[in-house]
């Protein structure tokens, strides 16, 4: 279960499949690749039913191997900048629930920072959107997803949002995750992602995430993040599709 995210490039690749299918194969290979590395870590001896497990991914891999070579030189492929375990479709990714305590305290975090000791004049139109009093990102999406588990998985593991404060009194990181999760999709189903950020929108976005994810950033604080949580490197690879989608002037697609 995880928010799936894509780069709206259209390649050959993309133009064969189509959206849906893509997401069905990236699906496969995310599922097999943990499943192979849970079998490592364990140092299990597979049995028949594991076995038949990977098997039935057998057809979708075969066609990730014959899109490899296509993603390899593409434009959009975020495998160059970022390497999340299971991620073989370059313009595709995803962020697996539940989503984790150590990102959610490094949004709260940073973004506490940001608006505390950035001016007003120079921030970035997006942090002035998500501060408004009448931001659309009111944080009821996500406080409404706490409350839910499916098959024994919640989406987070924070029962609760985590409150800013000083200027940012009336925000938590449910109006973040908010912010994230974009807008609703205005393709009618088309693409088959529920949300989107729109072309106008991307910069705004990239603008924002390369002062959290990036910006004066200590190299050994990034790294021990990378070995804690997961959810933290997913969200590395979200903020360079976002880069990605800007630079390239097309759709970053959420669901």
């Amino acid at each position: 279960m995880s928010l799936e995210f894509g780069v709206e490039f259209s390649c050959a690749v993309r133009r064969r499949y189509g959206e849906q299918t893509l997401r069905e194969l990236a699906r496969a290979a995310s599922l097999n690749a943990r499943f192979v590395n849970l079998c490592i870590n364990s140092e299990q001896t597979p049995t028949p039913e594991m076995v038949r497990f990977v098997e039935q991914f057998g057809d979708k891999l075969q066609k990730i191997d014959e899109i490899l070579p296509f993603c390899k030189h593409c434009p959009a492929n975020l495998s160059k900048n970022s390497s999340v375990l299971g991620e073989t479709i370059g313009c595709l990714g995803r962020i697996n629930y539940p989503i984790d305590a150590y990102v959610e305290h490094f949004l709260a975090n940073r973004l506490q920072l940001i608006i505390d000791t950035i001016p007003l004049e120079e921030w970035p139109r997006a942090l002035h959107i998500f501060m408004d009093k009448d931001s659309p990102f009111d944080g009821e999406a996500t406080r409404n997803l706490r409350r839910v588990t499916l098959d024994g998985i919640r989406f987070f593991v924070l029962r609760t949002g985590i409150k800013l404060c000083r200027r940012a009194a009336h925000l938590s990181t449910d109006n973040i995750f908010d912010l994230l999760a974009g807008f609703s999709a205005t393709d009618n189903g088309a693409s088959s992602y529920a949300r989107e950020l729109p072309v106008m929108a991307l910069a705004d976005y990239n603008e924002l995430l390369e002062i959290v994810f990036f910006n004066n950033l200590l190299e050994e604080e990034k790294k021990r993040l990378i070995e804690v949580s997961l959810s933290f490197s997913q969200y590395l690879r979200y903020a360079e599709a976002i880069k990605c989608a800007d630079e390239l002037q097309v759709r970053m697609l959420i669901d």
